[in-house]
């Protein structure tokens, strides 16, 4: 059973469990043709139509081929020498991500979350194991990937343009230059862009540091507790903010955090890790009916869930 399928029939309150399980049925039981036909007398149960519409397009577009696997870890392992003697951060990861997905990583604090985007980002080598992004080993720094740390580190003796551009000045990508003021205007920051970073929001400068990490337009954006030095309430918009931008755009992304109402707010999928070493617990896709996910019932469920699945001792 595929992982869409297993959230359909897992998640849901008891007034939508008879429309998710009958869909999930009727996907267990389609046979993956070109292309799936209903009976001329078939009727929707009450609620599901949007539902089906939207997963049969996730099922179709990976049958012809659209999602293409932007980053795979396989059998992923990592042990690395401490003063106590070796660690072992990560044991055998396994999972993909394909084009334009949003994928959360979340799981107990010392459980190889942030180790999981060094690896990605060529910062460190797996013991064991491999990491592609776009089809090709990941064998040390790359361009094809972002990083968006915790901290927006945004120089203060240059301006928010400056800023911005300062990835592609190292990397001497100016032809760049183009996209990167049509960013900062479409998302707000272009009247601020002879401002010192001193001189913005806190919600500002992060907006400002995903510009920079996307100036340089790589393929996959890690994004790496990015949200944690802000206070709760600039938190929750800056992250709905970031998510509209990463769609907008239609970014690839894998986003560490240790919050889970923000890791469901924004992810099409939730990756739950084990405590240390860590590895792939629950892979769970998000439905939801509603626009506003803090609003869909669905939402509590998700976080009970993964709550439930978290090795936290307090």
């Amino acid at each position: 059973m595929s992982s869409s399928e297993f959230s359909l029939r897992e998640i849901g309150s008891s007034s939508r469990r008879t429309s998710l399980q009958f869909i999930a049925e009727f996907f267990k039981n389609s046979k993956p043709t070109g292309r799936d036909s209903l009976p001329i007398d078939f009727e929707f149960p009450k609620g599901t139509l949007f539902l089906f519409v939207h997963t049969m397009k996730q099922r179709q577009s990976v049958r012809g081929g659209r999602m293409r696997e932007i980053l795979r870890f396989k059998d992923v392992s990592l042990t690395y020498q401490a003063e106590n003697g070796e660690v072992e951060a990560l044991d055998g990861v396994n999972f993909v991500v394909h084009k334009g997905e949003l994928v959360s990583v979340i799981g107990p604090s010392g459980c190889g979350k942030s180790t999981m985007l060094s690896l990605i980002a060529g910062l460190e080598k797996p013991t064991s194991g491999k990491i592609f992004v776009e089809g090709e080993e990941v064998a040390g720094v790359g361009t094809k990937t972002g990083y968006m740390l915790q901290k927006d580190n945004l120089l203060d003796w240059r301006t928010i343009r400056g800023n911005v551009l300062l990835g592609l000045e190292i990397r001497r990508k100016l032809e760049n230059t183009a996209y990167v003021d049509s960013l900062l205007q479409a998302y707000g920051l272009w009247e601020f862009k002879d401002k010192r970073p001193s001189q913005l929001s806190g919600g500002m400068r992060q907006r400002a540091a995903l510009i920079r990490t996307l100036a340089s337009k790589p393929e996959l954006l890690l994004l790496d507790e990015a949200f944690s030095a802000l206070d709760y309430q600039t938190r929750l918009v800056v992250a709905d903010d970031v998510c509209k931008i990463l769609r907008r755009e239609q970014k690839t992304a894998v986003i560490v955090t240790h919050d889970i109402s923000e890791g469901i707010s924004m992810a099409d999928r939730l990756i739950v890790l084990s405590k240390r070493p860590g590895c792939v617990k629950r892979d769970i896709k998000l439905t939801f009916e509603k626009a506003e996910r803090r609003d869909d019932p669905a939402f509590r469920e998700y976080f009970n869930m993964i709550w439930k699945e978290l090795d936290v001792n307090v």
